[in-house]
């Protein structure tokens, strides 16, 4: 049996390793806490110097706006500027900027006039949202179908259109909802009002847009594209098709249009007197997306800028994800 001081000795060595071992083990749990810190401070301040970036893209896009200013009170497609991506390089990245004319789209909200809490149906939106459902290749009774859901989520009262739904319709799903009885803040919204299915939502989705107040739709003939034709199929209450409309796009003289007369006789079909009143040649409403890459961290920007001539170029919305 060895003796008592030797016991302790070694009672004493394996404490000490005990607590060596402990100690390392916390040192260990320590540094990496302090190692995840550093990686979580760093990729916030890597995330927040992107956001940065990517607000200071909105400057850009106001410069690009203001420099579109033909002068005659005109916006053309001169300089490639509509939907063309710019990459700026950036110190530890890139950064991705596309600005689009956002009025060449049919505004959702246009289906109602009225005030806030006052919202009524607008006939002349009403048909024209039917138009471009045609267009589309949406068959009759399901875009009347869409038309009348769309004015019941919009519109202040509780009475179903003919092939509409009211809150009723909405409350017995699972989960149960209400109708908005307010203009759309996103097209996305779509998805959520009766017989706006994926597939009709996917054929919508490139030709629609929620603008921020209920007029009919400014449309900017100078610069639709090719892709564009629905809308001119719209306009004309389907007079034209898409094959005509878009050899009107095709047509369209180099510097655009001089005139709304000039554009209405490319049409060689007649237009009621709304619908000529929503020809613009000057652009108002702009739609920038920008991705920002920058040390790690991606971020997405989407916002609508209002090109009012009232004043400077003004931020309408913004959001930091994809537009749906």
């Amino acid at each position: 049996m060895p003796p008592a001081g030797a016991a302790q000795a070694g009672a004493a060595l394996l404490t000490v390793l005990l607590l060596v071992a402990v100690m390392g083990a916390l040192l260990v749990a320590v540094l990496d806490d302090i190692r995840f810190g550093l990686r979580r401070t760093g990729n916030a301040q890597a995330l927040a110097q992107a956001q940065w970036y990517a607000l200071g893209s909105e400057e850009l896009a106001r410069a690009r706006i203001r420099q579109l200013d033909r002068g005659d009170g005109r916006t053309t497609l001169e300089g490639g500027w509509n939907g063309r991506p710019f990459v700026f390089p950036i110190d530890g990245g890139a950064m991705r900027i596309r600005l689009d004319d956002a009025s060449a789209c049919f505004n959702l909200n246009s289906v109602v006039e009225g005030a806030v809490g006052q919202w009524s149906r607008r006939e002349a939106g009403v048909q024209q949202y039917l138009a471009l459902l045609r267009a589309l290749g949406i068959a009759p009774a399901q875009a009347t179908a869409m038309a009348d859901a769309l004015v019941d989520w919009i519109d202040s009262d509780q009475l179903p259109s003919a092939a509409g739904a009211e809150d009723a319709a909405y409350a017995g799903r699972w989960p149960g909802y209400r109708t908005s009885g307010a203009l759309l803040a996103e097209v996305s919204e779509l998805r959520a009002i009766a017989g706006h299915d994926a597939a009709a939502y996917a054929r919508l989705r490139p030709h629609v847009c929620a603008q921020p107040d209920s007029a009919l739709s400014p449309l900017n003939p100078n610069t639709l594209e090719p892709d564009d034709a629905p809308m001119l199929a719209m306009i004309s209450s389907n007079a034209l098709d898409a094959a005509a409309a878009r050899r009107v796009i095709a047509a369209r003289p180099g510097g655009g249009w001089p005139d709304v007369t000039a554009f209405a006789q490319a049409l060689a079909v007649p237009l009621p007197d709304h619908a000529l009143q929503q020809l613009r040649l000057r652009t108002r409403y702009f739609a920038l997306r920008t991705e920002v890459d920058y040390d790690g961290a991606e971020v997405v920007l989407s916002a609508l800028l209002d090109a009012d001539t009232a004043g400077p170029v003004r931020l309408v919305a913004r959001r930091w994800t994809h537009d749906e």
